[in-house]
């Protein structure tokens, strides 16, 4: 009788395994769900699949060490640096509060961080303002390095005309005596 009760439960799990692939797929196909909590999920369900015939296995003796396939069902399975999510400890900062008091850690944890961005809001705000004042001071400093220009260039023109102008009078002041 346990026999049957055993290869029933087997069974069922290999049904609702095979529920979740399907659901799954849907999820994915439909756009319910992104395709990087698909695969996620489909890492899940293919751990699931695993332990189901393991369990398997387990019932049936079949494997090298049936003693240590059942172990390692409950621990996080035989694989090497895969770690089952649901094994993961509880921190101590959530361990003993209750749903609302989870909740309510997560919305003054919302609270803090929404604070955080508006300082940065702030902050990014306020470099904005300096770099536009920073690029006003750089055309109105470049306006007047034109202007300077203009000014060299003018009297540069001016100096060479004087240039020209004090030749000739030497040249003449030499021919005439």
């Amino acid at each position: 009788q346990i026999n049957v009760v055993i290869r029933s439960s087997l069974q069922n799990l290999r049904d609702k395994i095979d529920q979740l692939k399907d659901l799954l797929l849907r999820a994915v196909s439909t756009h319910q769900i992104t395709q990087l909590e698909g695969d996620r999920r489909q890492n899940l369900v293919d751990d699931l699949l695993t332990r189901q015939k393991q369990l398997q296995a387990s019932y049936k003796n079949e494997g090298p060490e049936p003693d240590v396939i059942r172990s390692s069902l409950m621990t996080g399975g035989i694989k090497r640096g895969v770690t089952n999510p649901w094994l993961l400890e509880e921190s101590e900062e959530t361990r003993g509060l209750g749903f609302d008091d989870l909740r309510q850690q997560q919305r003054r944890i919302i609270e803090e961080q929404d604070a955080g961005l508006d300082a940065l809001s702030s902050i990014i705000s306020r470099q904005k303002q300096m770099g536009q004042e920073i690029g006003n001071e750089l055309d109105e400093q470049n306006e007047i390095i034109d202007d300077l220009t203009n000014l060299v260039e003018n009297t540069d023109d001016k100096l060479r005309n004087q240039t020209r102008h004090v030749k000739m009078v030497d040249k003449k002041s030499t021919s005439c005596g």
